[in-house]
């Protein structure tokens, strides 16, 4: 008896922490990225601020939960992502897999986060880790496997380099407002120049050949380098 009281009031706990946790990711992640106060939480809910600090301790421990579950769900939607191309040629998946990315991080806010939003350098530190976890490392592992397969002229810690700052960049640009594009425009418009380049072929004559001796063949990962 006592058992089943005790199983009771955790299930009860934990369904009000994830009360706590969907409503401060609501007030977090709208649009705006207002600045959120416990007050703000608290009315929300329609509970004392003093049961929310009972779940959570401090609003950097709230914030910090709000943030796992944003990132458990991009990783579910990259592996989707991932998984929906599987069997495609290499550069349909690497587009899937960057707009997927891209609009995960426009989603989240994460060009916000990682610029330091409440001025918490932990928090700021912990966004900036699990961006590079959960999304550059794969597509880091991407363009060495397009590397590996002769499918790269570049090599892939560049291209790596490049897709990363252009996705970085492009949620801080005016460039949608500019161009008169949508964001999703601009994200496949992006995507599609890592890709391909921006030169049209065929009219300038500039091909893979002219394009490899621009480019040095990249080095294979366990090639020597000779003195």
């Amino acid at each position: 008896m006592e058992t089943n009281s005790v199983s009771k009031v955790s299930e009860g706990d934990e369904r009000r922490s994830d009360a706590i946790v969907e409503a401060a990711g609501r007030l977090f992640f709208a649009p705006g990225f207002a600045p959120v106060s416990m007050d703000e939480l608290a009315r929300e809910l329609g509970m004392s601020k003093k049961t929310i600090y009972r779940h959570f301790p401090d609003k950097r421990s709230l914030l910090a939960a709000v943030l796992d579950r944003q990132f458990a769900a991009v990783e579910a939607t990259l592996a989707a992502a991932a998984e929906g191309a599987e069997g495609q040629p290499f550069d349909v998946r690497v587009q899937r897999f960057l707009i997927a990315a891209g609009t995960e991080l426009g989603r989240i806010g994460a060009a916000q986060l990682a610029g330091g939003r409440g001025g918490d350098a932990l928090l700021r530190q912990y966004v900036e880790h699990r961006v590079d976890a959960v999304i550059y490392r794969r597509i880091d592992e991407l363009f060495r496997y397009g590397h590996r397969q002769g499918l790269l002229l570049a090599p892939p810690e560049l291209l790596c380099e490049i897709t990363r700052g252009a996705l970085e960049r492009l949620f801080t640009s005016r460039l949608p407002h500019e161009l008169e594009w949508t964001a999703a425009d601009l994200l496949r418009a992006t995507v599609d120049t890592v890709l391909y380049g921006a030169i049209r072929r065929g009219r300038t004559g500039f091909d893979d050949e002219r394009l490899g001796a621009v480019i040095p063949a990249a080095r294979d990962d366990d090639e020597e380098v000779s003195p």
